[in-house]
């Protein structure tokens, strides 16, 4: 199957949302950033020290459950907050409420700037489609059927394992493999058999931990070599370059 740039043996993909599918990456991490910003300059004053929209997303909180991306940059910072409850206001301080107030800022975001597709990644789905390969979309927001329909994409996907899915179904989130296993398995397809495509760290490392056929590492924030050394078999800047190959 060369002309995708995938082994011959693989027979479905796996497609992350955010960074690879549409342009809300750096969406999410603006509003991580307001966040956790907010939070911390009121704890810390004088002494905050500010997230950084790039590091600390791309290591504590990019390709994470929403919760999970709390508990772990906070971690990084020698912060343990409550976990309080799914359903916590965004002005309450526990790690569902920081959670929460990130989403709030994220789909008044979205509402006010849209949400764009990556072009060559909606060309490969058609490509892959072409050829009789399935598809999934693998991502850890709750948001996702949204965002696929504002861009006109959710016809695309033969399955959806989403933050919804991934609750109701008790799955943990990436960097566990299990959102994608759980992916490959309704697509009935053997894992061997199946590519993942994800632009985050914790994402690859999922890949990789579930002995995916083939994983592909999509940069968009200059870490190749990070992307290779958490589980990619091979990194392009955009999803055109494996089309393209011969």
């Amino acid at each position: 199957m060369t002309e995708l740039g995938l082994p011959e043996e693989i027979q479905a993909c796996l497609f992350d949302l955010d960074g690879v599918v549409t342009k809300t990456a750096v969406v999410h991490a603006a509003a991580w950033k307001e966040t956790f910003d907010a939070f911390l300059r009121e704890r810390d004053g004088e002494h905050f020290r500010p997230f950084d929209a790039v590091a600390d997303y791309d290591e504590y909180v990019d390709g994470r459950p929403r919760a999970d991306g709390v508990r772990t940059f906070l971690a990084s910072r020698g912060i343990d907050l409550p976990e309080g409850a799914p359903d916590d206001p965004p002005d309450v301080g526990t790690v569902h409420g920081l959670g929460n107030r990130k989403n709030e800022l994220l789909l008044e975001k979205i509402r006010t700037q849209g949400v764009e597709a990556y072009e060559g990644t909606l060309r490969y789905v058609d490509a892959v489609r072409a050829r009789g390969l399935r598809t999934a979309i693998v991502s850890s927001s709750a948001n996702t059927l949204d965002v696929l329909r504002s861009i006109g994409a959710e016809h695309l996907f033969d399955v959806r394992v989403d933050g919804v899915v991934a609750a109701e179904r008790k799955l943990p989130g990436k960097p566990h493999p299990d959102t994608f296993l759980a992916a490959a398995h309704d697509l009935g397809v053997e894992p061997a058999r199946a590519a993942v495509f994800e632009d985050a760290l914790a994402g690859t490392d999922a890949g990789r931990a579930g002995h995916f056929g083939y994983v592909v590492g999509v940069d968009r924030a200059e870490h190749t070599d990070a992307l290779y050394a958490h589980g990619a078999d091979v990194v392009v800047k955009d999803l055109a370059e494996l089309g393209g190959r011969a």
